[in-house]
């Protein structure tokens, strides 16, 4: 009898659940991304209320202590547009063990005369192979912004500054450099030629280097490549001369001395080399520091020769080649030196990477009465929409330079109410299945030309207006870093990184951009 009984419990929960799941489909002919279309909902669009101004950037972190941004910036970007950047870099030096200018030891009666052949920074650049024809591989540099046609001035020094892990005024802290520190120098510069003019030049693929004997003539040559892994194909690298005498004395005649002894002593001994970018034109290059294949990787090249003579001293017995190498490895610092600009007050929006500027943007107008929450979030909170879709878009000035513009863009919130400014992720990039939403990708019109970024936020417009959250705090966008993104569903704190140069510049909300304002265009569905 029992048994009966829940055998009619169960037909009739069955019946149930099928008659709702039946009367649902007739209510919900068709769902497909929160959109709803059935004879009992109504879809419409609203456009919501958004500002927009400048938010100048003042500094960023820029040392790989904090993180290793893997990419370093050499160079000048100058545009009327924009602010200028002139970008350096700092670095640390790391040495070999048992360093020898003689690895060999000889007879009394001979004499051993070292000559430094060449001495060079190698900066192998990011380049792509197009082709290979009967002159040689042709190459497409990469990650170069600017005028690549027009030379920088390109200097390097000794640093005078040393670059600590711990900071010093507090031992327990780890240390942060950002990008307008200042980095004291020691001597003259090191380079040989002064003011060195640097062009990227894709075609720099070999270097002969002659190689001396003690009179200082030359007995032979070698030549110079940078391969990546097994490849035999030579790949393009700058090679940026350097005093010979100099490096003789401050390394060479080193060696076997104290300063040598250990990288720790070495660090103290000498803190590391400046490269420093100045001038108000050229381009600004991206080099990798973090390349899994050592050679790739820059590094100051020492080539030099040991002639081994009788007593005469005219007599060659032997002649040994050398050739050490530093990699650039360590702590290390890109500096940004930006002009100050005065951003305007028209219906222009600037971004630009680095220390340049971000956009400040505010949804749904004031908060007249002082509650916590905008006004029209409160007056659309009433209408009990379902949210289908919310996008944020923002046009290019294609009056003005396009040439540097990102390829992406990134939204996040930005609450300085407390003494420490927090910045966070938006909802949508850790709930949304395709988290590049607020992404803002660069969007081309019909003609090829850079139009706009759209960022979808949907979640987080929803969560708003179904008064799951009264968090609404300030929003910015910037350039996107490849910091930005979450790693993980709680990784919601966004750091102050950003070594991307790129800039754009934008159209706000004025209403005299006509169609290219900026718009938060929401969709939703209500019952009829």
């Amino acid at each position: 009898m029992k048994k009966n009984i829940r055998r009619s419990i169960y037909a009739c929960v069955l019946i149930c659940l099928f008659s709702a799941i039946i009367s649902c489909e007739k209510d919900f002919t068709d769902i497909g991304s929160k959109v709803i279309s059935n004879t009992k909902f109504d879809t419409s669009t609203f456009f919501a209320e958004v500002t927009a101004k400048n938010s100048p950037v003042e500094k960023v972190i820029s040392d790989n202590i904090t993180v290793e941004p893997g990419q370093y910036l050499l160079g000048v970007f100058a545009s009327d547009d924009y602010e200028k950047i002139e970008a350096s870099i700092v670095s640390q030096i790391t040495i070999s063990d048992d360093l020898k200018l003689v690895d060999d030891t000889y007879d009394s009666d001979t004499t051993v005369v070292t000559t430094v052949d060449a001495v060079y920074l190698k900066l192998p650049y990011q380049s792509t192979l197009d082709s290979i024809n009967s002159y040689g591989p042709d190459y497409q540099l990469d990650s170069i912004i600017g005028d690549q046609t027009k030379a920088f001035n390109l200097n390097v020094y000794r640093s005078d500054t040393y670059i600590n892990f711990y900071n010093p005024l507090d031992p327990t802290k780890v240390n942060t450099f950002f990008s307008n520190d200042v980095f004291e120098k020691t001597g003259t510069a090191l380079n040989e030629q002064i003011d060195y003019q640097f062009i990227p030049n894709k075609n720099d693929t070999i270097l002969i280097i002659d190689r001396f004997l003690h009179d200082n003539t030359v007995y032979t040559q070698d030549t110079i490549k940078v391969t990546s892994g097994t490849s035999t194909v030579p790949l393009p690298f700058a090679r940026i001369a350097l005093d010979k005498a100099k490096f003789k004395e401050l390394f060479l005649d080193k060696y076997e001395s104290t300063e040598f002894e250990s990288q720790q002593a070495f660090n103290d001994y000498f803190r590391g080399i400046i490269i420093e970018a100045t001038g108000n034109e050229g381009s600004l290059v991206s080099f990798n520091f973090s390349n899994s294949i050592t050679n790739l990787n820059p590094s100051i090249e020492v080539y030099y020769t040991n002639t081994v003579l009788k007593d005469d001293g005219a007599t060659v017995i032997d002649t040994i080649q050398k050739n050490d190498s530093f990699l650039l490895r360590g702590y290390r610092v890109n500096t940004f030196n930006m002009e100050d600009k005065v951003y305007p007050t028209n219906d222009e929006i600037i971004i630009q990477g680095t220390a340049g500027s971000e956009a400040e943007i505010n949804l749904f107008g004031s908060d007249n009465d002082a509650n916590g929450i905008a006004d029209q979030i409160e007056e659309l909170r009433l209408n009990n929409w379902l949210i289908n879709d919310a996008t944020l878009t923002f046009y290019i000035n294609q009056d003005k330079e396009t040439s540097a513009a990102p390829y992406n863009l990134y939204l996040y919130k930005y609450d300085d109410s407390q003494s420490t400014p927090v910045s966070s992720q938006v909802l949508d990039a850790i709930t949304a299945t395709n988290t590049n939403g607020i992404n803002g990708g660069l969007v081309l019109d019909d003609d090829g030309n850079k139009e706009k970024y759209t960022f979808n936020i949907t979640d987080y417009i929803a969560s708003i207006l179904n008064g799951d959250s009264d968090y609404s705090p300030t929003l910015k966008i910037k350039a996107f870093n490849l910091t930005d993104s979450p790693t993980t569903l709680t990784d919601t704190i966004i750091q102050n990184y950003n070594w991307n140069p790129r800039a754009v510049t934008l159209f706000n909300e004025s209403s005299s951009d006509g169609d290219k304002k900026a718009t938060l265009k929401i969709s939703y569905s209500e019952k009829k």
